[in-house]
């Protein structure tokens, strides 16, 4: 099995773990806030349009619910990239190909200019695509194309759920 917290502590990812972790934060503690109430995530939706009236849906949890997905498609796009064989020819062993495309689906048109400048900053440290699998193998030497198979049977799960 593979994991996500280890392979986001690069820096080009670290801020993007951050606001995921950020992100489901927020929504906890409105559900906290009243359990029963807030059951479900639908229900959360519901309660803060009545609360917030016209800033709704760009506040509270329902916000940070809107940025949890964008994150998670993030994640997504990038893995699914990665599973399609998509890659810069002249250097196959870099990720810079697909955490771009992740980045311009997901997350760009959210972003002002600024954040993007910093997400092309960001990208020069994008890590070899060996050493992200091998962080998605949890440190463990797989070989690609068995890694390359979790990872489409994990997409096919996260991909209906988001």
């Amino acid at each position: 099995s593979f994991c996500f917290s280890d392979c986001l502590g690069s820096a080009i990812f670290s801020p993007i773990k951050s606001d995921i972790t950020g992100n489901i934060t927020k929504i906890r503690i409105v559900y906290e806030s009243n359990p029963t109430k807030f059951k479900t995530l639908q229900l959360i939706l519901e309660g803060e349009k009545e609360m917030h009236g016209p800033q709704w849906p760009k506040v509270g949890a329902t916000l940070a619910l809107m940025w949890l997905k964008r994150g998670l498609r993030f994640i997504q796009v990038l893995l699914q990239s990665i599973c399609d064989g998509e890659k810069d020819e002249q250097n196959p062993n870099l990720i810079k190909v697909n955490v771009t495309k992740a980045y311009e689906i997901a997350l760009k048109k959210y972003h002002g200019w600024l954040v993007q400048k910093l997400f092309q900053t960001a990208l020069l440290a994008a890590p070899y695509k060996d050493d992200f699998l091998k962080a998605l193998s949890k440190g463990q030497t797989v070989k690609e194309e068995d890694c390359i198979e979790k990872i489409r049977q994990f997409l096919v799960n996260y991909t209906t759920t988001i």
